[in-house]
């Protein structure tokens, strides 16, 4: 049996948890389906329509997204599962993340959409505005 010099050995620190910066903030949702409750969330108590996060679900999922970098679907699924206590099929984590990456695409378009119209938006009213003998009829 080995011996620790605990003055000069570390032994077994535990270096403390990096600080994660800005918290996540996750809010209650609209339950859509009746038949199944997606992972990290659950049934509000109080009302049967709304879904409430479970913190610790969400956190460990958006681990998971990174481990998918090294890992297979069915592996990081696994070690989902045993991770959080609540099972989640390597099929179901696949399409939880297509479904998010598909949303996250959509709404980064409709943004540059939206930002494109504000622009031509401008542009009329600077056009209208600008041009010789203009006039604006008032509404009284």
């Amino acid at each position: 049996m080995s011996t620790y010099d605990y003055d000069r050995d570390l032994g077994f620190w535990e270096l403390p948890r990096p600080l994660k910066g800005k918290e996540r903030e996750w809010h209650v949702i609209a339950r859509v389906s009746n038949r199944q409750v997606p992972f990290g969330y659950i049934v509000h108590p109080d009302n049967d329509r709304l879904l409430q996060p479970v913190i610790e679900e969400l956190e460990a999922l958006e681990l998971a997204k990174r481990h998918l970098k090294q890992y297979s679907y069915r592996e990081v699924a696994l070690w989902l599962s045993k991770t959080t206590g609540r099972y989640i099929s390597h099929m179901g984590l696949h399409k939880r993340i297509k479904i998010e990456q598909k949303r996250k695409k959509s709404a980064a378009i409709k943004r540059k959409l939206a930002k494109r119209l504000e622009e031509t938006l401008s542009q009329i009213k600077k056009l209208e505005e600008g041009r010789v003998g203009s006039y604006s009829i008032s509404e009284d």
